[in-house]
């Protein structure tokens, strides 16, 4: 009966708030931004994100005619194809407030992540 006394006590400590806070911060939830290619280049064309936390770009392009085949993000060595009505992840994690370019492999057709 003292043991489970013990134990009682001894899980209610390691599951209060405060016990949660010394462990350290919750996992960073990850922000999913899904993006069209479309006639009219990738759609939306500006999304915000915050720093720090990861970044899953969902890519699909909608149209066969498009310069835009690729998504290139050169600040983070980032370009892959995109095949026509398939989703294309992209994961980064922008660090600091700033705006990052996306393109196609021409660079004709842009878009812009604004980190907050």
């Amino acid at each position: 009966m003292r043991f489970s006394i013990v134990l009682i006590a001894l899980l209610a400590v390691l599951v209060s708030p405060a016990a949660a806070a010394a462990a350290g911060p919750a996992p960073k939830h990850e922000q999913r931004v899904v993006i069209a290619v479309t006639k009219d280049g990738f759609v939306p064309a500006e999304v915000r994100v915050k720093a720090g936390r990861p970044v899953r770009l969902v890519v699909t392009r909608k149209v066969d005619r498009t310069c835009a085949t690729d998504i290139v993000i050169r600040d983070f060595g980032i370009r892959k194809p995109l095949p026509l009505d398939k989703p294309v992840e992209v994961r980064l994690t922008p660090r600091k407030p700033g705006a990052i370019r996306y393109a196609c492999a021409m660079d004709m057709i842009a878009g812009r992540l604004i980190v907050e």
